[in-house]
C-alpha cells in the first residue's frame, strides 16, 4: 500500500494542531501574571524572596512555552512532517484490502479519516468524535475537510462517545484510533475503551489502534494482546511504533509520545 504519494491539506483544509490554541492562552496568561508579580515583588513591595520565586517561575513557564511552540511546529500540517507520518505507520499496520467501510474512532478534524478513504478508493470512511471546545473541531469541519480533499462523498462525520459507540456490534470491516483514549479522562480502563473499539469490528475485520500507551495509564498491554487472542483474535500483536515514526525513543519522548504504541490484528 503506498502512501507517500498522500499528500493531504494542500487545498486549503484548516486541520488544526494537536497542540491546541488554548495551550497558549494558559500559558500566555501565567507568564503574564508571573512577570507582574516578580514587577511587584522587587520594585513595589520590596519582598526580593517572593520576587525570585516568581521570576523562576516566570522563566520556567516561558522554556515550556517554546519547547510547546517547538512541538506546535512539529505536529503542524505542511510544518514538520510528523503528522503525514503517524498517519501513514497507523494505515501501514492495517492489514485492509479497502472493501466495506471503516470507522475512526475519535477523528478530530477528520485528517486520518480522510486519508484512509485516499488511500482505499473503493472503502466507506466513518469518523466520530465528541468535538470537545478544547481543539474548536466540529463535524462541519470534517465535512468541509472532506470535500475540499475530493473524498465528501465517501466520507461520514458523526458526533460520538468512545466509551459506548452507537454502532452494533460487528458494524465495520476495519477500525482505527490515533492518539485519543489518553485523553478520555472519564475512562480510567484503557482496555474497557479498546474493547469497545472492537466490539463494533467485523468477525474477519482488521483494527489498528495508536495511542500513547504509558504503562501507568494502559496497565500490562501483554496480557491484553494474550486475552485478545484467547477470545479467538489473529494476528494480534503490539507494536512500538515511536522509532518508526520519530526516529528514536528520545525524540518521541521530547515530542509528548514516548510511550506510542499500537494494538493491531485481525477479529
Amino acid at each position: 500500500m503506498e502512501q507517500r504519494n498522500i499528500k493531504i491539506g494542500t487545498h486549503g483544509e484548516q486541520y488544526g494542531n494537536w497542540m491546541s490554541n488554548p495551550v497558549f492562552y494558559m500559558l500566555g496568561g501565567v507568564i503574564a501574571v508571573a512577570a507582574l508579580l516578580t514587577f511587584l515583588f522587587f520594585k513595589v513591595f520590596h519582598f526580593p524572596i517572593l520576587g525570585v520565586i516568581f521570576l523562576i517561575i516566570l522563566i520556567a513557564v516561558a522554556a515550556a512555552t517554546c519547547w510547546f511552540a517547538w512541538i506546535r511546529k512539529q505536529y503542524s500540517f505542511g510544518g514538520g512532517g510528523i503528522m503525514d507520518r503517524v498517519h501513514q505507520v497507523l494505515l501501514s499496520q492495517l492489514d485492509f484490502d479497502g472493501q466495506g467501510t471503516l470507522l475512526e474512532v475519535g477523528c478530530g478534524s477528520g485528517p486520518l479519516t480522510i486519508r484512509a478513504a485516499l488511500t482505499w478508493p473503493e472503502c466507506k470512511a466513518v469518523g466520530i468524535d465528541y468535538w470537545g471546545a478544547v481543539w474548536n473541531y466540529s463535524k462541519e469541519l470534517c465535512e468541509k475537510n472532506a470535500a475540499s480533499e475530493g473524498v465528501g462523498d465517501r466520507c461520514t462525520f458523526r458526533r460520538g462517545d468512545a466509551n459506548k459507540l452507537d454502532f452494533p456490534d460487528e458494524s465495520f470491516d476495519a477500525v482505527i484510533s490515533n492518539y485519543v483514549y489518553h485523553n478520555i479522562t472519564n475512562a480510567p480502563d484503557k482496555h474497557d475503551l479498546l474493547r469497545e473499539s472492537l466490539r463494533v469490528l467485523k468477525k474477519g475485520g482488521v483494527f489498528a489502534l495508536q495511542d500513547d500507551m504509558k504503562p501507568g495509564m494502559y496497565g500490562d498491554m501483554n496480557a491484553f494482546v494474550k486475552e485478545l487472542k484467547d477470545a479467538g483474535y489473529e494476528e494480534v500483536r503490539l507494536v512500538d511504533t515511536t522509532e518508526e515514526i520519530f526516529g528514536s525513543k528520545s525524540r518521541a519522548k521530547m515530542l509528548a509520545l514516548g510511550a506510542s504504541a499500537a494494538l493491531v490484528g485481525r477479529k
